[in-house]
């Protein structure tokens, strides 16, 4: 059974209502807690697959914008804000999107990274200001979270974002929430209450960090960053992944160890040049068909 805690600010978002199952939880057994807290977790992970339809509509709906060299925005305030810039700033390594071409926006500032700033989330002038400063415009996409569905911050970035023609995607763990009202394209991932009520960085944050993931490696998949699974556009940025390139190299081309690394020296460490140099393209005209092909190595052996 649920219940709704008072609020002054009216009703309170599903995501701040009270379960009256958990009202002795700091009374049960350590494993019973434990065997409560995954049960949540796992159901958080389960509320995502209604979202299904809404994430593949945004994905299509985003495709042709970050072809046309859009950019990506992430909008956020509190545990959702951070979690929209761990997703967004994992794409730079990861599948080599430009950083250029990604805008994440926190409410609060840096600042807020690691401890709240009072008022921040509150402050739409500040999120306004910062959507225009950036000049979102018909190409970007923008991404606002918020497990509410009501925060200002977030909510005026992507009523702001959507007058200036960008897409606008909102992700909400609450129904019937202003942040789905002002995205040109709402998703709801009904989480419930929390176990402890109220601290949605919890279920809620969990079900944010699956769809965002879901929805970014989605986009960098149809973007052409990944061939027969691998990570192809990923940054060499450390020894351990210096190794990673190497094996992947060989993976995929089926060369030896000694013929990847020096395909990734003539490549200058791009992983997708390198495929190409061990298939007998040469360094120039590899670079030349990725350019033509809009990086798609998929195509460009296709096409050979």
């Amino acid at each position: 059974m649920t219940q709704q805690v008072p609020s002054s600010a009216g009703v309170p978002a599903k995501t701040e209502t009270y379960d009256s199952r958990y009202e002795a939880l700091d009374l049960w057994p350590t494993g019973t807690l434990l065997d409560a807290l995954l049960e949540s977790q796992l159901g958080a992970v389960a509320s995502v697959k209604a979202a299904l339809p809404g994430m593949e509509e945004a994905i299509t709906a985003a495709l042709p914008r970050l072809q046309r060299g859009g950019r990506l925005f992430y909008v956020g305030a509190g545990t959702s804000g951070r979690i929209g810039l761990q997703d967004g700033v994992e794409l730079i390594p990861t599948y080599g999107w430009p950083e250029d071409r990604l805008v994440l926006l926190l409410a609060g500032g840096d600042a807020a990274l690691f401890q709240p700033v009072e008022g921040a989330e509150d402050d739409e002038e500040a999120a306004r200001t910062a959507i225009t400063t950036h000049k979102a415009g018909p190409d970007d996409v923008v991404i606002g979270v918020a497990a509410s569905g009501g925060t200002p911050y977030t909510c005026a970035a992507l009523t702001c974002a959507r007058a200036a023609g960008s897409l606008t995607i909102g992700l909400s763990c609450s129904p019937n929430t202003r942040l789905l009202q002002d995205a040109e394209l709402g998703l709801l991932i009904e989480t419930g209450p929390e176990v402890v009520a109220g601290s949605t960085r919890m279920k809620a944050g969990t079900a944010q960090k699956v769809a965002l993931n879901m929805l970014s490696t989605a986009l960098m998949i149809r973007l052409g960053h990944t061939w027969r699974g691998q990570m192809v556009d990923m940054k060499i940025v450390n020894a351990k992944l210096v190794r990673r390139a190497h094996r992947m190299v060989q993976q995929l081309t089926d060369c030896t160890e000694a013929e990847a690394k020096d395909a990734l020296e003539k490549a200058e460490g791009s992983i997708k040049l390198a495929v190409l140099v061990c298939f007998g393209f040469a360094p120039a005209e590899g670079r030349a068909l990725l350019k033509q092909h809009a990086g798609n190595l998929r195509t460009v052996l296709k096409n050979r």
